[in-house]
């Protein structure tokens, strides 16, 4: 069956899983004006997600990038269902941002494809997992897609959309406009690759960083700091190949040949990360990770990573638009 679907037709989307990313997901169609209908197998998890949706837009209004008044009529339009295919069933597009494992996506996308209108586009928030594998089960696989937020996904722009190898071109195409209609900064990938564009390049950055602190070459603070300080900033306003354009590409192919021997290039996880994990320390959900935290320091780097957040988003949308 041909997928007859433009992007401007979508109005009601069902976003399944309202845990890191799935609040933050939902809070964008709303705000684009599509009605979204919300499911969590998780009561907790249902009972929050308004009150942390609110919280968001009461940061975003702060930043100037909403106002009080748009608040009520973003959050009418978020219904929270009980029942996973109450959720689904009117639905003209339907995300999945659960648990980042293989085998529970698959059986999700093969128990909500018979419960959805035959146009219906779904599609998973994985950070890993092709599309390919992840509707492996579905009857019309066609129709399946990834869409790859980042967190936090009301704030960072870009989504990654990525077809797999039987997804309709009409499916891809329907999917980038309607992320851009609702404010997103979606970029269509030409190929399945495991990890997709940005979670590869953030590995690689990953696994350098992870060896300069295990060496004591330098401190997480100055490490961080160094990063923020210098290609973060440039990154941010050009993307990497236009840097290397205007540092000049004689310049780049030496210093890349000069360093590429003694860069990591194994596939270990460093010790000293290794060492933090098989002790139990994850990071700001444990308390303790590189930094050690506090529930008080880990609410405000939170609020002052979201503010910085909200800036730099303003500053690229501007440009973008400009």
């Amino acid at each position: 069956m041909v997928i007859d679907m433009n992007a401007e037709s979508i109005n009601v989307v069902a976003v399944l899983g309202l845990g890191t990313m799935g609040h933050g997901m939902a809070q964008t169609f709303a705000a684009a004006g599509c009605a979204v209908r919300c499911y969590d197998e998780s009561a907790v998890a249902r009972d929050t997600t308004v009150d942390r949706i609110r919280g968001n837009l009461d940061k975003m209004v702060e930043a100037g990038i909403t106002d009080n008044k748009s608040i009520p009529r973003i959050l009418e339009r978020i219904q929270i269902l009980e029942c996973e295919s109450d959720a689904v069933a009117p639905a003209q597009f339907v995300v999945e941002a659960i648990s980042e494992e293989l085998a529970p996506k698959q059986e999700l996308f093969a128990r909500i494809e018979p419960l959805v209108a035959s146009q219906t586009i779904l599609a998973s928030n994985s950070s890993s997992f092709p599309i390919t594998e992840s509707a492996a089960k579905m009857q019309r696989p066609e129709r399946a897609i990834v869409t790859h937020w980042f967190n936090p996904p009301h704030i960072v722009p870009l989504v990654e959309v990525v077809p797999g190898e039987k997804t309709d071109d009409a499916v891809t195409q329907t999917t980038v406009d309607f992320h851009r209609r609702v404010g997103k900064l979606a970029v269509r990938l030409k190929k399945e690759v495991p990890g997709f564009l940005v979670n590869r390049v953030q590995v690689a950055i990953f696994r350098e960083i992870f060896d300069l602190l295990d060496r004591g070459v330098a401190s997480a603070e100055d490490i961080d700091q160094a990063i923020r300080g210098s290609i973060g900033l440039r990154l941010a306003a050009l993307g990497p190949f236009h840097v290397m354009d205007f540092a000049g590409l004689d310049i780049t192919s030496r210093t890349y040949e000069n360093l590429v021997t003694d860069i990591r290039s194994d596939t270990k996880l460093a010790p000293v990360i290794r060492r933090l994990v098989d002790e139990g320390n994850f990071g700001t959900k444990t308390g303790k990770g590189i930094y050690d935290y506090t529930p008080e320091s880990i609410e405000q780097k939170q609020e002052e990573r979201d503010r910085r957040y909200l800036a730099l988003a303003k500053l690229l949308w501007q440009n973008l638009l400009s």
